[in-house]
């Protein structure tokens, strides 16, 4: 089964959000099936078969999520993470300041999801092979 330093080394090489889609063939080639990352600190659960989990510890301070979430403003500000235009932590920086808690990856189905605090689906995305 799976790592989490087998997790990082295949993030590390994550430099922005256009790098995404490598990174998950990458982890669902190791055997993920799915997991979960969370804003507010940067902890992440992957799983994987016979439920099996690797937990990623937080990454830094804590983050305020917003109540209320910006889904179209999200959504402008995703868009110009997945071309290049921001790091990773622009990116979660954003994801609080409009509301969103966490995004879950399922391998299966290739899609992510991100949710507001209030469980809310904000976006449902197909992950591009």
């Amino acid at each position: 089964m799976f790592t989490i330093e087998q997790i990082k080394a295949a993030h590390n090489k994550v430099k922005s959000g256009a790098d995404f889609p490598s990174y998950i063939k990458e982890i669902k080639s190791l055997g993920v099936t799915h997991y979960e990352a969370y804003v507010t600190d940067g902890h992440i659960d992957y799983h994987g078969a016979n439920d099996y989990t690797a937990k990623v510890p937080a990454k830094y301070d804590p983050l305020v999520i917003a109540e209320t979430s910006k889904s179209e403003a999200f959504k402008a500000e995703l868009l110009a993470h997945q071309q290049g235009k921001t790091d990773f932590l622009s990116f979660i920086k954003m994801c609080a300041t409009f509301g969103i808690e966490k995004w879950a990856i399922s391998m299966n189905k290739m899609t992510c999801t991100y949710y507001d605090k209030a469980k809310n689906e904000i976006l449902v995305e197909a992950i591009l092979q």
